[in-house]
């Protein structure tokens, strides 16, 4: 038996904040007391003094090594979860990808495949349902019993993963049967081609043209019509990487008629704008993503909505692509450029940030980074909190470090930063995964491999 003892801290959740010790027993937190009032014998002990305790980053959204406009995103399993252990996650999930023609089993199976082994960090997966039939609905029950209990599917890439309204209603209907959470990519795929194609034809080729056609209506649109269906079907709905305020207003009014209805943002749309996509010489395509970045003002609203709890969960997105030979892809055609930015690192730095700019609470950021993705998606208890029972899955955090993100510092497998030059205050400083140490003192010492699967159980934000 190891025992590993945190000391002197701020242990801070989503519930409370306490100066207290943190005792780890084989991979599990054991107990928490208050500061020196009780003697334990440690093989380790981690003096935490001035710093945080927080629980390890729950990033519910990645795509790493996701096929995508003729390419990869850039990030393995391998680069992509030791890039989320070095900025404080200690858990993501992934999406696993059914291609048109073929079993949820298959691409399941492949998923598993990419990541066995390869994992610094514990790892789940959602499914995207690419095509809805008799046979993958059939399957979505024996996914939820296997501990794949969400369910991605999209209203936009005609052609690619788009599901047309019927489709997606029974997978709903489904859902609602069988305790699963569908995730929707609301923006109207069909109306943004047509735009798409004009721009084009009238010459508008640069990256900025990308925010242009995918109009904030359009991603309103969908998310107004995703929620009708899912009151319909009688089932929850999960509307991922909100970006617009028009889209929020629609969440909004649904959750005050007392729908399950969920809503995830990302540190792009909170922290970056349209003024990224204009960059010069084709600077633009590195904020290339969909749902696209929108005007600053949009920043306000989302930020409030996630204050007041319409938006729940703050994920990445994580999906990166180099600018040298992936972005450049589209060169010429905006529409070629690979969607997806990288973030998985910097995702808890720059919620901390916003608690240092007033613009939300400590136990909020631990509330959307760790708590709420954890309870939506079947894992807490086990993720998201620092409890007895609870994973050993704790961060040791310097809120009064400062760092300038860049390039030249970061883990992620990607030759630019989104954030480059952003100064930020607080940084990681010790990792543990299931009590292992896998970031100490700003060093990495973790190892491919040690990352579990964890199956996931139905959400639990429902109650």
């Amino acid at each position: 038996m190891t025992r590993t003892l945190i000391t002197g801290g701020l242990v801070i959740t989503a519930a409370e904040e306490i100066h207290a010790d943190v005792l780890i027993e084989d991979g599990r937190i054991a107990a928490l007391a208050t500061t020196g009032s009780q003697e334990w014998t440690a093989d380790r002990v981690i003096d935490a003094s001035h710093k945080y305790v927080i629980p390890g980053g729950v990033d519910a959204h990645t795509h790493m090594e996701l096929p995508f406009g003729g390419t990869f995103a850039s990030d393995s399993f391998e680069t992509g979860t030791r890039a989320a252990a070095w900025g404080g996650t200690t858990t993501i999930v992934d999406f696993a990808v059914q291609s048109v023609g073929q079993s949820l089993r298959a691409g399941l199976d492949a998923w598993y495949a990419k990541a066995d082994g390869k994992c610094a960090i514990d790892y789940g997966f959602h499914m995207i349902l690419s095509d809805v039939n008799e046979r993958s609905l059939k399957e979505m029950d024996l996914l939820v019993e296997e501990g794949i209990s969400s369910f991605k599917l999209f209203t936009a890439y005609p052609g690619v993963f788009y599901s047309d309204d019927g489709q997606i209603l029974r997978a709903m209907q489904k859902a609602a049967v069988n305790g699963g959470l569908i995730m929707m990519h609301a923006e109207n795929g069909i109306a943004i081609d047509v735009l798409v194609q004009q721009a084009l034809a009238r010459g508008e080729t640069d990256p900025r043209y990308h925010g242009e056609v995918r109009k904030a209506l359009l991603e309103a649109e969908a998310t107004h019509r995703v929620i009708k269906l899912a009151q319909v079907a009688g089932a929850p709905v999960y509307v991922v990487h909100v970006s617009a305020r028009e889209a929020l207003a629609e969440i909004a009014r649904a959750r005050d008629e007392g729908l399950p209805v969920f809503g995830e943002t990302c540190p792009q749309y909170l922290f970056l704008s349209t003024d990224n996509l204009a960059e010069p010489d084709f600077e633009g395509s590195k904020y290339v993503c969909s749902t696209p970045l929108r005007p600053k003002d949009h920043q306000e609203a989302l930020w409030r909505g996630l204050r007041t709890n319409d938006l729940q969960v703050v994920s990445t997105d994580h999906c990166p692509f180099c600018f040298v030979g992936q972005k450049e892809l589209g060169r010429g055609d905006f529409s070629k450029i690979p969607n997806g930015l990288p973030g998985v690192e910097n995702r808890m730095d720059l919620l901390h940030q916003a608690v240092v700019d007033g613009r939300i609470t400590r136990r909020r950021w631990i509330e959307i980074a760790c708590a709420s993705p954890a309870r939506m998606f079947g894992l807490y208890g086990k993720k998201g909190t620092i409890a007895p029972g609870a994973d050993a899955d704790v961060v040791v955090y310097d809120p009064a470090a400062e760092q300038v993100m860049s390039v030249e510092t970061h883990h992620m497998n990607v030759d630019y930063s989104a954030y480059e030059g952003k100064r930020v205050t607080g940084q990681v400083e010790t990792v543990l995964s299931r009590g292992e140490v896998v970031i100490d003192e700003r060093k990495f010492t973790g190892r491919a491999g040690h990352g579990c699967y964890v199956p996931r159980g139905t959400t639990q934000y429902l109650g």
